[in-house]
């Protein structure tokens, strides 16, 4: 199934939690927030919050700086 990650599409496996497209992509959970169709999804839920077909994701890091 299709869905899209920062503009970008990307085919997932059905049941695909947010947390297990994080680890797909080789990012750290704890580093991010992620906004799914407009609306946080709450880190505490990521291993539970399953996808689906043309949900919409915005993956933000936290950039640290001074």
């Amino acid at each position: 199934m299709i869905v899209v990650v920062n503009g970008t599409q990307r085919e997932i496996d059905p049941g695909t939690t947010v947390l297990g497209l994080l680890e797909g992509l080789g990012i750290a959970p704890d580093t991010v927030v992620v906004e799914r169709n407009r609306e946080i999804v709450p880190s505490a839920t990521f291993a539970g919050a399953v996808l689906n077909e043309g949900d919409h994701l915005e993956v933000l890091r936290f950039v640290g700086g001074g």
